[in-house]
């Protein structure tokens, strides 16, 4: 066993070992637990960069993949691997996880302790279910992954965080019982098949079903996956969610938790059952289409800053569901980049708007006006993560828009013009946002004595600001991690496939330089 062989499992379960080592920490030695889950999560964070340094761009399949026997007599294993799409979220998380826990330092006044250790028990959950190869161990992860999340809400959220917490636990958890109904039917369908049982996804990716069970089956994982996105019209727990987390808790719910959603769509759903998701590709993107601008008119009519940013949540992924669905290279590159923008764009603004709630104990837009005043460094990093999170060319966020536009126009012109009007509305609100609270006269005597940023605040943001500006610039190493990952999902699903746009109607053809 060496540490490159078993590097993934190290990955995994280090933070969990953090916390077995962490629950022996006084509870009432506060400055211990914060510093030892903080280097524990920073050691996460560098050895998972060993996947990148070891990672092969060009290599298609799965790397870095461990198989043990787990339960035999199911043959249940414990089989892990990654490829581009895994490595980035993975990577997503580790990076997230210890400005998060950095971020919380000062606004966590109880039970410390366990809030901590409770954000390393989550992120082997997270990064088990991006690493998962076995049907059974995936569901593992990804019902696991719930407990700490549901506890983070319900203890230090806000007044109704017990009614978010449950709403939130419930939605995830009707999905993902009818996922483990389709799971077992798989598990007997490939032994009907071929005389042997499995729960290994890449077996199951060359099981052959009827259209008919394909259909079931697919809208049982399609259900589970739509309530994560979430996918209007399913979306209804997430604002609650979002409002009533503590500004952690939402970072890593909008950064993590919400692209398990679409993960499952291209890593699952969609290739397990290629002829059904043909079937259910237009109403997919229909419904994408609908989140995007339901979601943007929503955040522009919110008077809670921290609610507007959650519904914009809802527009952005609907954009890559859009992407998934488009099925060409352009936008399902665009689609797994954005879903990594959306992270870093949207868990900064979380951050920054839960640093302003600390000092006005408000979020509400009409306490605000003419804050840059007093708090000019603030204000400078709220713009960069709006302009972010608005696609401004130069910056993260418009290098995935693009490529799904471009990608959505290739597949039908009409889907690209709804999606790229939603883009716009983004603006509308975020931009008139940043006006209202940053710009004109300070009203309201509160605001006059606010202070900025602390240099804590400040090392949090600055390696997020870092990456939206190098992810702008300078897409190019991450699109390499990518395009394997894409190109292997659109063969899966596009041979049985037909394009989501009409065969009669005429739409220009993909010139052959971009294939």
């Amino acid at each position: 066993m060496g540490f490159q062989e078993n590097l993934l499992s190290i990955i995994i379960f280090l933070p969990l070992l953090g916390v077995l080592f962490g629950a022996f920490i006084n509870k009432d030695n506060k400055s211990a637990i914060k510093w030892f889950t903080l280097i524990v999560s920073l050691i996460e964070f560098i050895v998972s960069l060993f996947l990148v340094i070891h990672f092969d761009s060009s290599s298609v399949g799965m790397q870095f993949t461990e198989k043990y026997t787990w339960i035999p007599v199911y043959n249940i294993d414990y089989r892990i691997g990654i490829d581009g799409l895994s490595l980035l979220l993975i990577l997503l998380t580790t990076f997230l996880t210890p400005l998060v826990l950095l971020g919380s330092w000062t606004y966590i006044k109880k039970r410390e302790k366990e809030y901590y250790l409770w954000f390393l028990v989550l992120e082997t959950g997270m990064i088990g279910v991006f690493a998962s190869l076995d049907l059974i161990l995936f569901y593992v992860f990804w019902e696991a992954m719930l407990i700490p999340m549901y506890i983070i809400i319900g203890v230090w959220g806000g007044p109704r965080r017990i009614y978010a917490a449950v709403k939130f636990f419930i939605y995830t958890m009707f999905g993902s019982l009818l996922m483990l109904v389709a799971i077992i039917y798989l598990y007997f369908a490939y032994g009907a098949q071929t005389g042997t049982y499995t729960f290994d996804l890449l077996k199951l990716y060359n099981l052959s079903l009827p259209l008919s069970t394909q259909i079931w089956l697919f809208a049982a994982f399609a259900l589970s996956f739509a309530i994560k996105v979430p996918i209007f019209p399913f979306h209804t727990w997430l604002p609650d969610a979002h409002v009533e987390a503590p500004t952690g808790g939402s970072v890593i719910l909008a950064g993590v938790l919400l692209k398990m959603g679409t993960y499952g769509y291209m890593r699952l759903a969609m290739p397990l059952f290629p002829i059904a998701a043909n079937a259910f590709l237009p109403y997919l993107a229909v419904l994408a289409i609908i989140g995007i601008i339901y979601g943007a008119l929503v955040a522009m009519m919110q008077p809670d800053i921290k609610k507007l940013v959650a519904y914009s949540s809802v527009s952005h992924l609907g954009l890559v569901i859009l992407g998934l669905m488009a099925l060409n290279i352009e936008s399902v590159d665009g689609a797994v980049l954005q879903m990594i923008n959306h992270g870093l764009s949207t868990g900064a603004l979380f951050m920054l708007v839960g640093m302003l709630y600390e000092r006005r104990h408000t979020r509400e837009l009409s306490e605000f006006g003419g804050i840059a005043k007093t708090m000019p460094v603030f204000a400078t990093i709220f713009m960069i993560a709006t302009l972010s999170s608005i696609g401004l060319p130069g910056l993260n966020g418009f290098i995935g828009e693009f490529l799904i536009l471009i990608g959505s126009f290739f597949a039908r012109p009409i889907y690209a013009v709804f999606a790229g009007t939603g883009v716009i509305l983004g603006a509308v609100y975020m931009l008139r946002t940043y006006q209202k609270v940053f710009w004109g006269k300070i009203t309201n005597k509160a605001n006059e004595d606010l202070k900025d940023l602390s240099a804590r605040e400040i090392i949090v943001m600055i390696p997020i600001l870092i990456m939206i500006v190098w992810i702008g610039v300078y897409p190019k190493p991450f699109l390499n991690i990518i395009h394997n990952a894409s190109e292997s999902y659109i063969q899966y699903v596009k041979p049985q496939a037909a394009p989501i746009h009409d065969q009669q109607s005429t739409v220009p053809q993909m010139p052959e330089r971009l294939k």
